[in-house]
């Protein structure tokens, strides 16, 4: 794998289930950066949701690779569900560098809202010298000047690289979808038609 992608995306998250906002969101990111690929990487166990009920590791990975199966850009890695314990974003980081080489370029992309929770990740100071981040922010937001304060501080005081990518929201989400599935109605359009195949067929979020 090494030497083969100089600037490589990191999409993470539980992805339960994955949705379109999330691929539009990538491949904006993609296309703004340049990127060769984006990885998408679902969460095993994540701690910051400890006591939260997650769908199966095998269910939410199946999904991920359903809706990036038509994308040559996207790639879907299973290396924090198959690591034992919780998965923290440093170890997933520091095994990529093995697998892709110390010359790649990491961009990983988080919602605006988690920059102000970066300072808290583990090794915090590791994972910003691992990687860059890309903030998908909304045009128009009204907490602009703290945002851009804050990604200031994160710059001067931990050395952090901090992109900002403008891009509308789409208002989708994985708690309305699975909420809708429960009450019966239609997620069309709010997933990728084979991810909606997926969902009916392992009665998912019933």
């Amino acid at each position: 794998m090494q030497n083969l992608y100089k600037k490589l995306g990191i999409s993470g998250g539980t992805f339960d289930p994955i949705h379109n906002g999330h691929l539009m969101i990538a491949e904006k990111v993609r296309e703004l950066f340049r990127l060769d690929r984006v990885l998408f990487i679902p969460t095993g166990r994540p701690p910051h949701k400890k006591g939260l009920e997650v769908t199966e590791a095998v269910h939410r990975m199946n999904m991920v690779r359903q809706a990036v199966d038509s994308n040559p850009f996207f790639c879907a890695l299973d290396i924090e569900i198959t690591r034992p314990g919780f998965t923290y974003t440093v170890d997933t980081l520091e095994q990529l560098r093995e697998m892709y080489g110390g010359r790649t370029r990491f961009f990983f992309i988080v919602g605006a809202d988690v920059v102000y929770d970066l300072p808290n990740w583990k090794d915090c100071r590791r994972v910003f010298s691992l990687c860059e981040f890309v903030a998908v922010y909304r045009p128009g937001n009204r907490r602009e000047d703290d945002f851009n304060k804050e990604i200031q501080r994160l710059r001067q005081e931990y050395g952090a690289v901090i992109h900002v990518a403008a891009i509308p929201a789409m208002e989708i989400s994985s708690t309305d979808i699975r909420k809708r599935v429960k009450e019966g109605r239609s997620i069309k359009n709010l997933v990728p038609e084979s991810v909606e195949r997926y969902i009916i067929s392992n009665g998912l979020y019933k």
